[in-house]
C-alpha cells in the first residue's frame, strides 16, 4: 500500500514532493522544535499519492486534462468556468473507503491523545509552493476550527478541488508550470486556542 498518511513526526524538508512545502516544513519544524521546548501543535498530512488515488479512482484524470485543454490561454476568457467545473467534478467524487480509513484513524488517534474530540486545521500544501519565484501564497484554500470525521473529509476533498481554484490555475500558468505536474497534499492540524498561542508567517529578504 502507498503512503497516504504521514505523521509529522515523520516528516522532513525532503518531503516536499510527498507532502507539499508546508507539510514538509511542519514536519521539520516538529522533529527540531518540540524536543528544544517550542510546542508545535501535532498532526498528519495526506499525501500527494492519495490525492493522485482519489483522482484514479474517480476517474478525474482525463476528464481534467480535457478540461484544461479548454482554456483559452490568451485571454483567460473562460477561466472561471474551467476552474468550476474541475471543482465541482472533484466535489462530486467519492473518497475510496481505504483512505477514508487511513484518515479516520489518523483523527482518532490524534483525538485519543488529546483524550477528547478535536478541532483541527484542514491545509492545503501543494508539490510545488514556497519556491523563490513561486510561493503560491493564498492560492489554496484552507478552512479552520474542522471537528468530525465527516466534516475532515468534507474539507480534504475542498482543499483537493482548491487545486483547481481560478487563481491558481492562472498562477501556474504565469508561474511557467505544466498543468498536470503539482499535486495536493492536506495537512491536518490540532487546533490551539488563541488566547493560549499564536501563530504566523514571516518571509525573510532572503
Amino acid at each position: 500500500m502507498m503512503d497516504w498518511i504521514i505523521d509529522f513526526a515523520h516528516l522532513r524538508n525532503l518531503d516536499v514532493g510527498k507532502v507539499g512545502g508546508k507539510n514538509a516544513s511542519l514536519g521539520e519544524m516538529y522533529q527540531q522544535l518540540n524536543p528544544l521546548g517550542i510546542h508545535i501543535p501535532n498532526g498528519f498530512a495526506v499525501t500527494a499519492e492519495a490525492y493522485r488515488f482519489f483522482l484514479h479512482e474517480n476517474q478525474l484524470e482525463k476528464f481534467i486534462a480535457e478540461a484544461l485543454a479548454k482554456l483559452d490561454q490568451n485571454h483567460f476568457t473562460n477561466l472561471r468556468e474551467v476552474s468550476q467545473t474541475i471543482k465541482d467534478n472533484i466535489l462530486s467524487g467519492h473518497i475510496p473507503e481505504k483512505l477514508v480509513a487511513e484518515i479516520t484513524i489518523a483523527y482518532q488517534k490524534l483525538c485519543h491523545e488529546a483524550g477528547r474530540e478535536l478541532d483541527v486545521a484542514v491545509r492545503s500544501s501543494a508539490t510545488a509552493e514556497d519556491l523563490p519565484g513561486a510561493s503560491f501564497a493564498g492560492q489554496h484554500d484552507s478552512f479552520l476550527n474542522i471537528r468530525g470525521e465527516k466534516a475532515l473529509l468534507d474539507k480534504v476533498k475542498a482543499c483537493f478541488a482548491s487545486l483547481y481554484n481560478a487563481r491558481a490555475i492562472k498562477y501556474r500558468h504565469d508561474k511557467g508550470f505544466d498543468k498536470h505536474e503539482i499535486a495536493l497534499s492536506v495537512g491536518v492540524q490540532v487546533m490551539v486556542r488563541a488566547d493560549l498561542a499564536s501563530s504566523g508567517v514571516i518571509f525573510t529578504i532572503e
